[in-house]
Parts: C-alpha cells; sequence; structure tokens
C-alpha cells in the first residue's frame, strides 16, 4: 500500500456506478461521497480485492447479516472492489449468499478511488482488504486493512462505530452498553 489514507482524512469525493439488484432494469445505480453526508449518515466503507474468489463472499455475507446493525446506527453499509458492475451483478446472481444483499458493491472500474485512498495491491491491481468508517462530516475516523488473505472481523467494525459515535473515551474491549471512561 501506498499512502494510505487514514484519520482524520476527508474521504476522497466519488461519483461510482454500484450494483443494488439482481432484478432486470433495477441493477446499477449512481453512489456519491455526498450521499451519507447530505443524508447525515455515517458511512462504512469495506473494500475486497475480487469478486468470484474464497474469502471475499464470506466477508460480504457477513454484513448482509449484520445490515440491519449498520442501519439502527444510521450508518450507510458499502461494498467496494475494482470489479466492474457487471462483475458484481455476475457474482450475485451466481452467489447463493450474495443475491439478497441490502447494501450496493460499488465498482471502481477505473481504480481512482482506490488509487485516492492508497489500498491498490501493487501487483495486481486490487483493492487491499481495507475497511473505512467515515463520520457524517466526511471524515475518516477508523481504517483497517487486512492481508489478502485474511477475513476481517464485522462484530468488529460495529463495535468500533458504537464506540466512536459515543463521541467519548471508550477503554479496550469496550462494548456498547458498557461505561464509557470518565475524566477526574
Amino acid at each position: 500500500m501506498n499512502n494510505l489514507l487514514s484519520l482524520g482524512s476527508k474521504f476522497p469525493e466519488f461519483k461510482k456506478i454500484s450494483v443494488v439488484s439482481t432484478e432486470k432494469g433495477k441493477e446499477f445505480s449512481d453512489l456519491s461521497s455526498q450521499d451519507h453526508i447530505k443524508a447525515g449518515k455515517w458511512m462504512v466503507m469495506f473494500w475486497y480485492p475480487k469478486d468470484f474468489t474464497f474469502v471475499c463472499p464470506t466477508e460480504i455475507a457477513e454484513f448482509n447479516k449484520n445490515y440491519e446493525e449498520f442501519r439502527d446506527r444510521d450508518a450507510v453499509l458499502i461494498g467496494a472492489s475494482t470489479d466492474t458492475e457487471f462483475v458484481h451483478l455476475a457474482w450475485r446472481k451466481d452467489h447463493k449468499d450474495l443475491k439478497e444483499l441490502k447494501f450496493p458493491l460499488l465498482a471502481d472500474t477505473s481504480k481512482s478511488l482506490a488509487e485516492a485512498l492508497g489500498i491498490l495491491e501493487a501487483n495486481e491491481k486490487v483493492a487491499y482488504r481495507v475497511t473505512y468508517i467515515v463520520d457524517p462530516e466526511g471524515i475518516i475516523r477508523w481504517v483497517s486493512a487486512n492481508d489478502l488473505n485474511v477475513g476481517r472481523n464485522v462484530k468488529e467494525v460495529i463495535r468500533v462505530l458504537d464506540a466512536l459515535q459515543t463521541d467519548e473515551l471508550c477503554p479496550c474491549n469496550w462494548e456498547k452498553g458498557q461505561d464509557t471512561l470518565k475524566v477526574a
């Protein structure tokens, strides 16, 4: 990774095509960096290397199982890779765990967004397995990067989102409902 865009940085502006459905005529929609900001919501964008692979669908399916958890936290959930919208659609139609996704899969075919984020793998130019939590003002508040072979922990993404949304001091292993730290 070169120059990973990190904490406190403004998330790059983008307008990309995404796959939002497998229903004929309703498959694609434009997605913009301004969508979550205009709605006053948090954004959780998770990047994965390639469609039609092995670790990626386990992560996407797990995010989908937890979709309501993100929605209940006023967070827009977006999956993203450098594959085309047509490959995303074919994969969703082909893979039983991806047919009924409740969130969009963004197609960064130009690789411009992945490049701006600094998350392109050097040889194949695919995105690393990186997760961003972005606040309603468009500021990156959390970044987690995994090796291409290692899937992420969706419950940890939710835990961190909860902690960030308290806007308080959260100790190690803090979970929603527990006391935050008070400065005396």
